[in-house]
């Protein structure tokens, strides 16, 4: 594909489409409040202050048409991206709870059977929610609460870091979805110890901004921590980390079941690559954050603008970045 064609691709995903929801959203939610009211909105979790660390709180929803083809799938990663959540805030998990609408009790079998699955593999008990099997469909929503001592943060990345990706390429996509699945074979030890890795990053002092690769793909989510911590952000494509056989269009678009981008000063980066790597986790540097506001790709020589953050907000709202009132006051 051509660079041009491949920004395009980006433009008009569906995981990009879905982001730009979350600024009017936001909107809503605080009108008529003060900043205090939607906190640190932008971030993969709420971090409270709680004595000498945070209480980490995030949400996930299942999109509907994975409840119906792959169920049980479903109902493991309801538990397994809001651990991953807890992990980009570089936390512990601690616990969850869900919410499930189904027609009857039947249907729901398979979803929780998933979410059990993955709370044994995670070490994350189920110690909760809200159940309603008289719903005309089977909807999926999971909550999390975590802990972390020192936090990674979208809001601390600076320009002049080193935007690293960090993927564990030991797995294979669940057809025909954009899911990336290196986790439900996985051994239990070694995953937990992959997860824990970030919060050892943070807590080392060697990382301040992450965020777990989303729906929103690689560039849509250097694009969500660029435009939290008022910078831009330039990617070489021809640097990530991707298995051999997957075409470059189709892995930028990636919804990992371990992924994660980490704003890095340069005497660290070294080190953290190399922790990644140590557990058999693929890690490179892909790129580097920049004052000049434009999420900026590169391929073949050539270099395109995929969005301005200056002209055009993606999920902060437009009314509150002149003010930076999402900045996190917090880290």
């Amino acid at each position: 594909m051509t660079l041009d064609a491949i920004v395009e691709t980006i433009r008009a995903s569906r995981g990009l489409a879905h982001k730009t929801d979350i600024a009017p959203m936001l909107a809503a939610l605080d009108a008529g409040h003060d900043a205090s009211v939607v906190m640190a909105a932008g971030d993969d979790c709420a971090a409270i202050p709680d004595g000498e660390g945070y209480l980490l709180f995030a949400a996930e929803g299942m999109v509907s048409d994975l409840i119906e083809a792959m169920p049980w799938f479903a109902g493991y990663c309801s538990v397994l991206v809001n651990v991953s959540d807890v992990c980009a805030m570089g936390g512990r998990p601690i616990a969850v709870v869900d919410v499930i609408w189904s027609q009857g009790v039947a249907p729901a079998a398979q979803v929780l059977e998933g979410m059990a699955a993955a709370s044994r593999q995670l070490g994350v008990p189920v110690v909760g929610g809200h159940s309603n099997a008289r719903s005309d469909r089977t909807q999926l929503a999971v909550a999390i609460l975590g802990r972390a001592k020192r936090l990674l943060s979208s809001f601390e990345a600076r320009a002049g870091d080193r935007l690293l990706m960090a993927v564990d390429l030991r797995g294979a996509f669940v057809e025909p979805y954009p899911y990336w699945n290196a986790a439900t074979e996985a051994p239990a030890e070694r995953l937990r110890g992959d997860l824990a890795l970030l919060a050892q990053i943070a807590e080392d002092g060697l990382c301040a901004a992450a965020k777990d690769i989303s729906m929103a793909g690689i560039v849509g989510t250097a694009m969500m921590l660029a435009e939290c911590s008022r910078a831009g952000v330039a990617i070489d494509l021809a640097r990530l980390p991707k298995p051999d056989d997957v075409p470059l269009a189709r892995w930028l678009q990636v919804f990992p079941s371990y992924g994660y981008l980490l704003s890095v000063r340069d005497e660290h980066a070294a080190e953290v690559i190399e922790r990644f790597e140590a557990r058999g986790i693929a890690c490179a540097g892909i790129g580097e954050l920049q004052a000049e506001p434009s999420v900026d790709v590169r391929w073949q020589g050539e270099t395109r603008s995929v969005w301005r953050l200056d002209e055009q907000p993606f999920i902060v709202p437009a009314d509150r970045r002149a003010t930076r009132a999402f900045e996190n006051e917090l880290s």
